[in-house]
């Protein structure tokens, strides 16, 4: 048999599919790449100008915001300085004395020498808040001590009574027993919030007549306390006891803790009002261990203005020195009203504490 040959097979040809380029992208996605970065570039270009422009127009606001803060600073530490003076003196009274006083606490020796300096008044008007100041000060001089005023002989004369009733802040008023308008005045001074004690009479060692009502060194137990009790019942209720005149009662320490009992047991406080430098009320005091309270200055011992505001002035020393001071006046001065009435404003400035005697001793 004859052999046949078999013939190759011819393969079809194929089309070559186009190579990768070595990096793996086509140019389609090269291409896209490209717009992104472009885009990305001029997001970026875009964003840096618009600062750039908010920085440049944010740079003047720098020196006016500057400008406002610096130009107010000198007008406060005018004004700091201009409204003390006047405004401080303007409470004080209505007189040419006033400016003077409230800058001159602790000299007030010299005040009688300022009571009438006609140039001053030019000054005054400009001073308009009157309220705003004496707060002001009494904060930075709280330490100047504690004052009261005792104001005597409240019963003979209730024309006399009433400018103390006018006085503004605490005051203490001792009403005098068994005088026609006895039981009135002490209606008065309730009504108008001050103080009311009873203004004993008590026998004089010079053998003065004390008035109706007195306390005498022959009396036993039994007689003072039903005086006591019946004065008490006339004028009260009040806060405690007081002498009148009683130089001789005062001096009995006997006699004086009869009393002094009588008034811790009913709930009163006793003043001694020191008519005599050998009083034994302090001693028998300690001896009942009760606290009272003692007089340091009497304010009208002479009747001008000048002596009675040289005595005020002996007081306010006193309250600076120890504290406190007990000033004692009388309802029949005509100038210590108007006196106590005018340096009210000046003391409360200087920042003295004013109370009454029962206030003093709580």
């Amino acid at each position: 048999m004859k052999k046949t040959q078999k013939r190759p097979i011819a393969r079809k040809k194929t089309a070559k599919t186009p190579r990768k380029r070595s990096n793996g992208k086509t140019d389609a996605i090269r291409a896209f790449q490209l717009v992104c970065a472009l885009i990305a570039v001029s997001i970026c270009i875009s964003f840096a100008v618009i600062m750039i422009y908010n920085n440049k127009t944010t740079i003047p606001a720098a020196p006016d915001s500057e400008q406002p803060t610096a130009a107010p600073t000198p007008a406060p530490a005018v004004t700091v300085q201009e409204t003390p003076a006047p405004i401080a003196s303007a409470p004080v009274s209505p007189t040419a004395a006033t400016p003077t006083q409230p800058t001159q606490p602790l000299t007030t020796e010299s005040t009688p020498r300022t009571v009438t300096p006609t140039p001053q008044p030019p000054a005054q008007p400009p001073a308009t808040t009157t309220t705003v100041i004496p707060a002001a000060v009494r904060t930075t001089a709280a330490n100047m001590g504690s004052i009261a005023f005792v104001i005597d002989d409240a019963g003979n004369n209730l024309a006399e009574l009433d400018p103390f009733l006018r006085i503004p802040g605490p005051i203490t008023i001792a009403v005098l027993p068994a005088l026609p308008h006895s039981a009135e005045a002490a209606r008065r001074i309730r009504a108008s919030g001050k103080e009311v004690i009873l203004h004993q009479p008590m026998e004089a060692v010079g053998g003065q007549n004390p008035g109706p009502g007195a306390i005498y060194s022959n009396m036993n137990e039994e007689q003072i306390r039903s005086i006591l009790a019946k004065n008490i019942e006339e004028v009260g209720p009040v806060a405690g006891i007081n002498n009148h005149q009683g130089s001789k009662i005062t001096m009995d320490r006997e006699i004086m803790e009869i009393i002094l009992a009588f008034c811790t047991e009913n709930n009163l406080y006793f003043l001694d009002s020191r008519t005599t430098a050998e009083t034994a009320a302090p001693a028998a005091a300690r001896r009942l261990g009760m606290n009272i309270a003692e007089r340091d200055v009497f304010l009208d011992n002479e009747q001008d203005k000048e002596s009675m505001q040289r005595f005020l002035t002996s007081g306010l020393t006193r309250a600076q020195r120890n504290g406190k001071a007990i000033m004692i006046g009388h309802t029949w001065s005509p100038a210590l009203a108007p006196l106590l009435a005018e340096q009210y404003p000046r003391l409360i400035i200087e920042g003295y504490t004013i109370k009454t005697v029962g206030e003093m001793l709580r």
